[in-house]
């Protein structure tokens, strides 16, 4: 028979300890604390439970020795044909030295219910009335009990004489104050052990605040200082949650904010580069016009006809920039009235069927149903427009442009869909970003700024409302736009 041996895995120490080092550092302050308290409660709810098992364990234990003392004095008795044979024979005396023992009051009460002997001396001779002394006169059982409000423990035990016959009881009372001396004792150990938990669990949680206090000081003064100016810098997360979250979420606010800074240099930088072209070309132009010498007349009106293209082209810059800087203030631009989309469609389409027919492109308009929307009607005609003269300009010769409107119970939807050039997939996420154009040749030839997408863009976020994008370089594009029927300003 072959045994197998299992290997016992070893439990290292050091793994345990990284391992509750690990999941401390995972507590956030306030599961900290939590767990701080439950554990304080925990502690002092086993001390109690501790403290009653013992207290318990101790009553028994006297009761027991209590017991044990007067069932063995009581049976020395049964060696007597009476009480005054005991008596006679220094029964008494024994007595006296039992009780000296055990440090316990002995009293003996015959069937007249009279103390015959009290070891303590006070009741001797006395007449005991007891209900304990009555019942076993009846039973003849021995009773034991504590008395919790009096601290007092007692027994009372049937005594026999020689005949076992029954001839008196004897009574054996634990000191009351031994016992109180215990319980006290018991009670100081267990305050003792309460101060204890309670000083070392306040002591750990002032180290840890103390830490935590610090840690967060050392990071105030680094936003300080990202506030003096030193935006480069970021937080460390650290190993605490809640200073994990916090420098994460402060460290992507940084990085919008530097985002935002490029962005605007950027912005200032394509502005700059967008008006200085025009004004460039014009000055060409006009040194051309100023240092020629009898040009014909043809040539004049051809170079001044540039000159109030290169103008119409900057002032279109300007325009669109303005409309840029217009929409970035807040949706409390719009002017909301309840607008017929399928009649502002027809007007906007019929509007640009000139530069439509110049390139032999036919423009299609497909309604599934009446809509009424409440929208900005001049801004939403400036999308319609800016995405139909963009499907016209950048299609074939003998192309075609398919505008349809449709609209379920809460969005009309607009899709703007051409047989064009189509967009590259690395330029599709960026097309609706400032001045960015997919060909910067063709886009000056058509007259683009690259701002309109950007303007369309904002003008359908402003109406809380989607524009998505497909497009196949050789097969065309697809805009598909989706804005609520019914206009809600946010509550801010």
């Amino acid at each position: 028979m072959v045994k197998i041996r299992r290997k016992r895995k070893k439990i290292s120490i050091t793994k345990i300890r990284k391992r509750l080092v690990a999941f401390f550092k995972r507590l956030s302050v306030i599961e900290y604390i939590f767990i701080s308290l439950i554990s304080c409660g925990t502690l002092f709810l086993a001390t109690f439970v501790i403290d009653k098992a013992y207290y318990d364990a101790l009553v028994d234990k006297y009761i027991s020795n209590l017991q044990n003392t007067t069932v063995i004095a009581a049976a020395e008795y049964s060696n007597y044909a009476s009480l005054e044979a005991a008596v006679e024979s220094g029964m008494n005396n024994r007595l006296n030295v039992a009780s000296a023992i055990g440090n316990v009051r002995l009293r003996l009460v015959n069937s007249n219910l009279e103390v015959t002997w009290d070891t303590y001396g006070t009741d001797t001779s006395k007449t005991l009335i007891n209900s304990k002394i009555l019942q076993i006169f009846q039973n003849e059982k021995t009773i034991s009990e504590f008395d919790k409000e009096n601290g007092k423990v007692e027994t009372a035990t049937p005594v026999y004489n020689s005949s076992d016959e029954l001839i008196a009881v004897l009574i054996g009372d634990l000191d009351e104050s031994e016992v109180a001396d215990v319980f006290e004792y018991v009670n100081d150990i267990d305050f003792a052990l309460h101060i204890i938990l309670v000083t070392v669990m306040l002591v750990i949680l002032f180290i840890n605040f103390h830490l935590i206090y610090k840690k967060l000081n050392k990071k105030l003064d680094l936003v300080a200082d990202i506030a003096q100016g030193h935006t480069d810098r970021r937080l460390p997360e650290g190993k605490l949650t809640e200073y994990k979250r916090f420098a994460s979420d402060f460290n992507k606010i940084l990085d919008a904010a530097s985002k935002v800074d490029d962005s605007r240099s950027e912005f200032v930088s394509n502005v700059s580069h967008e008006l200085k072209t025009p004004i460039t070309s014009i000055k060409v132009l006009a040194d051309s016009l100023n240092t020629g010498e009898d040009f014909p007349i043809e040539v004049y009106k051809e170079f001044m006809a540039d000159i109030v293209t290169e103008i119409d082209r900057e002032s279109k810059i300007i325009d669109d920039l303005l409309a840029l800087v217009r929409m970035d203030k807040s949706a409390s631009a719009l002017n909301i009235t309840a607008v017929n989309m399928n009649e502002m469609l027809e007007l906007v389409l019929r509007r640009l069927q000139p530069i439509a027919k110049k390139k032999n492109i036919d423009v299609l308009f497909e309604s599934f149903r009446p809509v009424i929307a409440n929208i900005d009607e001049v801004k939403m005609t400036r999308v319609i427009t800016n995405l139909v003269e963009n499907a016209i300009k950048y299609n074939e010769s003998k192309g075609w442009v398919h505008v349809s409107l449709n609209a379920d119970h809460q969005y009309f939807y607009i899709k703007v869909e051409d047989s064009g050039m189509g967009i590259p997939k690395e330029s599709q996420d960026k097309v609706f970003d400032r001045f960015y154009r997919v060909d910067k040749a063709r886009s000056r030839q058509t007259g683009g700024t690259g701002l309109g997408l950007s303007i369309v863009k904002n003008i359908i976020l402003m109406h809380h409302g989607t524009i998505k994008l497909h497009s196949e370089e050789d097969v065309g594009t697809v805009f598909t736009i989706r804005v609520p029927i019914n206009y809600v300003k946010e509550v801010k």
